[in-house]
């Protein structure tokens, strides 16, 4: 099947790439024409396992193309998919000013019938909207799909080869058919695909992502409550995520959620159902919590220190979740800030995502080659993102590196017994 993708950001190059790695002719249509060229080389512009070996081959097997004309990607295409930003506003609203501009792009280059599928994270009725606005261009025959992504960043390549399930909002019969010819190479091993209508598929990507930040806001809830009550959050998160209805997934407390998914759709959902009079009370409070979460480390610092000013403090883990270099509501962000804004000296390393981090804090931070030598000379560690490689450390040589043995764990990577015994004054996150 011949495909064009509009969009080339981490939804849409996933999307190409995983697409034409099946067997389809996929071109990715981008503005940025320096970035189309980055991926005629074969090289990805952030880091996602997995994903550049996938460009790299499909490129070469003339799979997967690159190009910033749109009209062409569009007349040689039987779908296009519309895969770009939907940024929020101020007010929390998801901003589909792009994806309407797009429909609009897509329908005056139409030379017959199109499916135009809706990629991109958008509110309920945008389907509708981009209709609307095809229609105005075209004679044309077309149908709209709703279709969202289900991916997690760090994951992405194998959630959309082996997916949970396959939504697809659709009004009609031809498109349907198109689209479960689309998925049928990815869900063979009997993955739902749920069809259903463009307003119920819009939803049920809000919805899912609003739960699973509801999940992680109420176990910090749970944890800072066992930090008052001398409980073990640990302890209690399996005894809860034991119960068959709950199950494990999402109940592991930390210093709060971040990236380009949860906080965005969070807010929107709290914006498009408040535009119907409705108050969504429960993702205030998610909201809420998640907020006052990333700023833990930063308490439990004071408590310790007393005055922050002149302090050294080394940083383990910038991006808001490992495997990713994203730092968009990084929780790492937050404490930086609030470190500087104190007085401290902070000296960081991240395996993935220094690059992103000098753009944000330039020379305000040190950067470090590793997360040895950002212990040098610290009066304390955090530890801000779970990156597998700082789970087994030598930590004879990070007492020796650090000016005093203080560690904070924002993400309850080490056991309080095996900090003990290895010296260290260590402070977590619901437990003693």
């Amino acid at each position: 099947m011949k495909i064009a993708v509009v969009g080339t950001g981490y939804v849409g190059l996933v999307a190409g790439a995983c697409l034409a790695e099946s067997g389809n002719d996929v071109v990715c249509v981008d503005t940025d024409l320096a970035k189309v060229r980055t991926l005629r080389r074969g090289a990805v512009p952030f880091y996602e396992p997995g994903l550049e070996e996938l460009v790299r081959r499909n490129r070469q097997e003339k799979r997967l193309t690159f190009t910033t004309t749109l009209a062409r990607a569009v007349r040689e295409s039987a779908v296009v998919f519309i895969a770009v930003g939907t940024p929020s506003g101020e007010d929390g609203s998801a901003d589909v000013q792009q994806v309407l501009g797009v429909a609009r792009d897509v329908a005056r280059a139409m030379n017959g019938y199109k499916v135009i599928v809706d990629k991109s994270t958008v509110p309920v009725g945008t389907s509708e909207r981009v209709r609307e606005v095809v229609r105005r261009e075209t004679t044309h025959p077309f149908s709209v799909v709703s279709n969202p992504e289900f991916l997690k960043q760090g994951a992405a390549v194998e959630d959309f080869m082996k997916p949970d399930r396959v939504v697809i909002g659709v009004e009609d019969p031809r498109a349907e058919e198109l689209m479960l010819e689309l998925y049928a190479p990815f869900t063979r091993t009997g993955a739902p695909v749920m069809v259903m209508d463009c307003a119920s598929a819009e939803l049920s990507k809000y919805a899912a992502n609003a739960m699973l930040a509801s999940r992680i806001s109420f176990m910090n809830e749970v944890a800072n409550v066992c930090e008052l009550v001398g409980a073990d959050v640990d302890q209690v998160r399996r005894a809860v995520g034991a119960d068959r209805r709950i199950g494990p997934s999402f109940l592991f407390p930390g210093i709060g959620y971040g990236g380009s998914c949860f906080p965005k759709d969070v807010q929107a959902l709290i914006h498009f159902a408040a535009e119907k009079k409705y108050e969504f009370r429960i993702l205030r409070a998610v909201e809420a919590v998640n907020a006052f979460q990333k700023t833990r480390l930063l308490a439990k610092m004071r408590a310790h220190f007393g005055t922050l000013k002149g302090r050294t403090v080394a940083i383990w883990g910038l991006s808001f979740k490992p495997k990713t270099d994203d730092m968009r509501e990084a929780p790492s962000v937050v404490l930086i800030e609030g470190l500087l804004a104190a007085g401290a000296r902070v000296q960081a390393y991240d395996p993935e995502a220094m690059r992103v981090a000098r753009g944000i804090f330039g020379t305000r931070v040190t950067f470090a080659t590793g997360n040895y030598e950002a212990l040098k000379g610290a009066d304390c560690l955090a530890i801000v993102t779970e990156w597998n490689e700082f789970r087994r450390p030598d930590f004879a040589r990070m007492r020796a590196l650090m000016r005093t043995p203080v560690v904070f764990d924002g993400r309850n990577i080490f056991a309080p017994p095996q900090m003990t015994q290895n010296g260290f004054t260590y402070y977590s996150i619901g437990r003693a």
